[in-house]
């Protein structure tokens, strides 16, 4: 974003800052990890891994804008896909944020299965939190995250997939930051296992 945000006019600018603003994005780049910091890596999965989220691509917006604004802080990155999502986000009160997450997938629940005429049907199984043990374990969960859309073939590239913080991500740093954190943290085996 550094060398776009130089070529725009001031009003593109305000208009730009007004836009992340609205979404509650990041206006410039993902915090660096500080060892007095605490992220962590929460992952939701619907029931029996069904497409519950993206029953349609509205669904899929919506509920990308619901989870972004239900959190109590600003995520550093997420992703939702149809049956699951992951977000990272500083979190002093895990346990807070993860009741607050509750308390959304109770309300989606309600509405999904009021407009599918499915009441008593269970929509989310489960959140689990992961602590982020170092800067490293911080970057290659960013890496991850913006990259399981491509890794569920979904998309071929980050770029393609609009349900995350991966275009904000990428707008954020310059190609060769983007691609030495790529390199520097890789995802090789993360989450291998987790949806079995």
């Amino acid at each position: 974003m550094s060398y776009q945000w130089r070529k725009l006019s001031p009003a593109q600018r305000e208009a730009w800052l007004a836009r992340r603003k609205l979404l509650k994005r990041p206006w410039h780049r993902p915090p660096h990890f500080d060892q007095g910091n605490i992220h962590s890596h929460i992952s939701a999965a619907c029931y029996e891994h069904r497409d519950h989220i993206g029953y349609s691509e509205d669904r899929l917006e919506t509920f990308s804008r619901m989870l972004v604004e239900h959190l109590p802080v600003q995520p550093v990155a997420w992703c939702v896909l149809p049956n699951h999502y992951h977000v990272l986000v500083p979190s002093a009160d895990i346990r807070a944020t993860v009741k607050l997450l509750g308390e959304l997938h109770g309300k989606t629940s309600f509405q999904w299965n009021g407009e599918e005429d499915t009441r008593g049907r269970q929509v989310w199984h489960s959140a689990s939190d992961r602590a982020m043990q170092n800067s490293d374990h911080f970057w290659a969960t960013i890496n991850y995250i913006h990259h399981n859309p491509v890794k569920h073939d979904y998309v071929e590239s980050w770029l393609d997939w609009p349900f995350s913080s991966a275009l904000d991500f990428l707008e954020s740093e310059d190609r060769e930051s983007a691609v030495r954190i790529w390199k520097q943290y890789p995802v090789l085996d993360y989450g291998r296992g987790w949806d079995d």
